[in-house]
């Protein structure tokens, strides 16, 4: 089958290596002029590594396995911890936190020459029995069975296709960097939540550290001018490590994403096109589940595409399999937020210091749980 993939990024590029591993002839479209390898880190959790393997890629030697996960106060009181290491040994797969430029790196590395068409914005697609025609912003024409839109939150395909507007922006936004790390974090990720927002940070491998904070924040107001000097004002006081990381920081290292969610569709696409990752269901980057939703998003539609004779069947049984559990991440996400600002799943500070009387281990089985729920491979 000749399919196209919209979109360079980390689910479009590995949808290639997946469909190209099945057979299936792949040219994969990006609008940009070279490879997107700027951003900061992502952490992929045991089915998202578990899918990347599936693929072909090696992660071995990049990035940051993890072993744990611990949710503090704002003041640095530890009360919470889920064993990562033993999920790892259950599911057969670790967590890792990997810069994104190296995934990018990953998993293009794998492609044939030749497979990724840079400077390929797509501008009109027609679909019929026959296929599917692609013009790009440039007017080069492709043509394939199939057409996979993997082009992000601002989809172009899917407003095409759906006729949908812009994701919508949750009043939340994450300021964000990959920096030299001014300590060692080790294997743990740490998130410590507060009234005031949520912050968190994490090794990501060769001395970098992924950290992030999240503030309230109103679409539409005036950039931030002097992002450092706000988040040092609204974080000032908190426990240890939260100065050592700001006081580490220079102007330029923080970069804002506003939390934006897409209305999950009952049907990812239509005709011979489809939808996955973000362009399917942007949500919220709580949880990290964003990135790993992707994935299980490759690995469902590449065992469609191989079980399904009729193209133009694939989009009715593609989005039955994956709906459920994509609506059920995105929803965790969102509903994670109050509306006086970010909260984790435990809805703030004081249910957090209540459900540190977890057992830990009766706290990992419950994240386990959790994560298997939102995932068919493990």
């Amino acid at each position: 089958m000749r399919v196209l993939v919209a979109g360079a990024g980390i689910s479009g590029l590995a949808a290639a290596r997946g469909l190209i591993g099945a057979g299936h002839e792949v040219v994969v479209l990006e609008q940009a002029p070279e490879p997107r390898v700027q951003g900061g880190a992502i952490t992929l959790w045991h089915n998202g590594t578990a899918i990347l393997g599936d693929l072909g890629v090696d992660l071995e030697g990049t990035g940051q396995p993890l072993t744990t996960l611990c949710l503090r106060t704002a003041r640095g009181r530890r009360v919470l911890e889920f064993d990562l290491a033993a999920l790892a040994e259950r599911f057969g797969s670790v967590a890792r936190v990997i810069p994104r430029g190296s995934l990018i790196t990953l998993l293009e590395s794998g492609l044939p020459q030749g497979t990724v068409r840079f400077g390929a914005r797509v501008a009109e697609l027609r679909a019929d029995g026959g296929g599917v025609q692609v013009r790009t912003q440039a007017g080069q024409e492709y043509a394939g069975d199939v057409l996979v839109g993997a082009d992000g939150v601002r989809s172009r395909v899917r407003t095409l296709v759906l006729g949908d507007g812009p994701a919508a922006q949750t009043g939340v936004a994450t300021w964000q960097g990959l920096t030299p790390a001014p300590f060692d974090p080790g294997s743990a990720t740490t998130m410590m939540v507060g009234r005031r927002g949520d912050f968190g940070y994490m090794g990501a491998g060769d001395g970098l550290m992924q950290w992030f904070f999240d503030v309230p924040w109103s679409p539409g107001a005036p950039p931030e001018d002097k992002p450092l000097e706000m988040l040092r004002r609204r974080f000032g006081g908190w426990g240890s490590p939260v100065e050592r990381v700001l006081a580490s920081l220079g102007e330029g290292d923080a970069e804002v994403f506003p939390h934006t969610r897409h209305r999950v569709p009952r049907r990812w696409g239509g005709g011979r096109c489809v939808l996955l990752g973000d362009a399917a269901h942007g949500m919220p980057p709580v949880m990290a589940q964003g990135t790993n939703q992707a994935l299980e998003d490759v690995a469902t539609l590449v065992d469609c595409l191989g079980a399904v004779p009729d193209p133009a069947s694939v989009v009715e049984v593609y989005s039955a399999r994956r709906r459920r559990q994509a609506a059920l991440a995105s929803t965790i996400a969102t509903h994670s937020l109050a509306v006086s600002g970010p909260r984790t799943l435990l809805q703030g500070e004081y249910l957090l210091r209540m459900n540190g009387a977890a057992p830990p281990r009766l706290a990992t089985r419950g994240f386990g749980a959790l994560l298997r729920t939102l995932s068919d491979r493990i």
